[in-house]
């Protein structure tokens, strides 16, 4: 790495998590400026940016502090691109972000990885981390398992439940007192849940809310997502 840093340089594109881009100047005059750090210019990569900096072309004179969180976000993907790179390192692209612009930010690397570029990202967004060919799932810096997303659904190893009730907080704290639960969390106004080593308790547990005085709108069986799978790792890994 020491001795072909510069070779590696000119292999990957990084993109940080925090805005770091010069807020004091233009839009154009950081894009120049990070093509001549790398010897080229915009005219000779163009078509690496074509798509996403004609989004941006509008407001080339505009300075980069005044630009919205979306296009910055689109600004700074133009200057981790304009020496085209092989290698894209992208940490949190969409964090602080609106859904439309996440979603179109996606859209971008979806059409990226489709011209052969490699890209690795970090991200707190389960629904985004699907999307990879290949996710990690990490906490505290430990990796706790890793393959395609379809692999780590179907590691979970416990038939999943959702039960759909009113008061949910107050129910979370009775499901988790019920003698045969492996674990619950909330995910919006629904309750995740599985039974202590995959059991079916239904029936046990039906008659357990029954008696609590938990009127259950919905109890049916559910495909575990990958947040579901990070949950029970995390509750797994802080156990041990």
């Amino acid at each position: 790495v020491r001795a072909d840093y510069r070779s590696l340089r000119d292999m990957i594109g990084y993109m940080p998590g925090r805005f770091s881009l010069y807020t004091d100047l233009s839009v154009e005059e950081n894009l120049h400026f990070f093509a001549t750090l790398f010897h080229t210019s915009i005219e000779a990569n163009y078509d690496q940016i074509k798509e996403i900096y004609t989004q941006l072309e509008p407001f080339k004179t505009r300075r980069a502090g005044a630009l919205s969180g979306g296009m910055k976000q689109k600004l700074a993907l133009c200057c981790a691109l304009i020496h085209k790179p092989s290698i894209l390192l992208l940490d949190e692209p969409t964090t602080g972000v609106d859904p439309v612009s996440r979603k179109e930010f996606w859209d971008m690397l979806g059409r990226l990885k489709e011209q052969g570029i490699t890209i690795v990202v970090s991200t707190p967004y389960m629904d985004e981390a699907a999307r990879c060919d290949r996710m990690a799932l990490m906490l505290n810096g430990t990796i706790l398992n890793e393959g395609t997303p379809e692999e780590l659904t179907r590691a979970f190893p416990y038939p999943l439940w959702l039960l759909r009730c009113k008061e949910v907080n107050k129910t979370l704290g009775i499901v988790r007192s019920f003698d045969g639960i492996g674990n619950c969390f909330s995910f919006g106004d629904n309750l995740h849940l599985w039974f202590a080593d995959g059991i079916d308790r239904v029936d046990a547990f039906k008659s357990f809310l029954q008696s609590h005085g938990v009127e259950v709108e919905l109890l049916e069986p559910l495909s575990p997502s990958i947040e579901d799978y990070f949950i029970l790792l995390c509750t797994q890994h802080l156990i041990r």
